[in-house]
């Protein structure tokens, strides 16, 4: 988003006053401890204050646990403001000062943050595209990784097989010779978005209308899809471990409509500057975060019903990255 300065000092002032309001602004402490694992104490970087945030959704507060575990095995004296409400205001605490480093999505840095209505399909592109034009908001982006939390629709395995649909491409022929058979379960503002279904609609040439639609909350789509008889299809994101948990069908999105939505280490360029290392110590901890590794992550919160710092640490040990005292 591209503010005016008096815009900007209100957001930020509004920011200030809701973290403050939340008890959050001096920020609290990590949940567990590490201890150096692959990850090393780095000279340049121990005592260092870092306050790593993150918005208020599984996903969301795994990454931010990452990266303090991260920066605690570093050295760093680091605090959790994990957790914040809403895009906007992760954003806004940033640009504050109240955050130094977060991960955030290419797609929402760049639609939202930026205002640009059309996405860049190719990944490296569009982190490229972000990078380059956030530096003026004093923002460093670093270490994209391979998980692209972005739009889906699914299926249930009986249905995928029942309708032979592998594929967007698929769906769209579905929607021509049995338009009933292709009902849709969508949320409110996926349903109106030209990054969601009208869009999709135009890009893979079926009648939008043509299509039977029951808008729902998302947390319900998902078992509504799974159940297969509210919702034939449903919109997903597509690294909801509930799609793994449920044994959903993701449709592959053939046409490259859907934004990417890349998740990657956000650093106030103060503190990018202050400590280089940062970067350097995330981007094999990115490198590491497939779509596949996140789904998991969230499965174990969302289904298994896991402390997420819990399940971030538990990662980190897995990989390597970080020890806990006695092993």
């Amino acid at each position: 988003m591209r503010h005016s300065t008096r815009q900007l000092i209100a957001l930020c002032a509004i920011v200030t006053v809701a973290l403050t309001g939340c008890g959050l602004q001096s920020g609290g402490a990590v949940p567990l401890s590490v201890e150096p694992g692959s990850i090393k104490s780095m000279p340049g970087l121990e005592g260092a204050e870092l306050t790593v945030g993150s918005k208020d959704f599984t996903e969301q507060i795994i990454l931010g646990y990452i990266l303090e575990f991260a920066m605690s095995a570093a050295g760093a004296d680091v605090r959790d403001l994990t957790n914040i409400s809403g895009s906007n205001s992760t954003r806004q605490a940033m640009i504050a000062g109240q955050v130094d480093l977060s991960y955030e999505y290419t797609g929402t840095g760049w639609i939202n943050y930026q205002g640009n209505e059309t996405p860049i399909t190719d990944a490296t592109e569009q982190f490229d595209a972000v990078r380059d034009a956030d530096t003026e908001n004093g923002i460093v982006w670093v270490n994209p990784a391979p998980m692209d939390n972005t739009y889906a629709l699914a299926t249930n395995r009986a249905t995928a097989e029942q309708t032979g649909v592998k594929t967007l491409s698929d769906y769209a022929a579905l929607v021509a010779r049995d338009p009933a058979a292709s009902a849709l379960c969508v949320e409110t503002e996926f349903n109106s978005r030209q990054d969601g279904f009208p869009g999709l609609a135009a890009t893979y040439g079926f009648d939008a209308n043509a299509v039977p639609r029951q808008i729902l909350q998302t947390g319900i789509i998902y078992q509504a899809t799974a159940d297969g008889s509210q919702c034939k299809f449903g919109e997903v994101f597509t690294t909801d471990g509930r799609i793994k948990g449920l044994d959903l069908v993701v449709l592959e999105d053939d046409k490259n409509f859907f934004p990417r939505y890349n998740a990657t280490v956000v650093i106030r360029s103060k503190i990018a500057e202050e400590y280089p290392q940062i970067a350097e110590i995330t981007a094999p901890i990115s490198a590491a975060l497939t779509n596949d590794e996140i789904t998991e992550l969230n499965k174990q919160v969302d289904v298994d019903g896991r402390e997420p710092a819990d399940v971030a640490r538990d990662w980190m040990v897995e990989k390597g990255f970080v020890t806990v005292e006695g092993d």
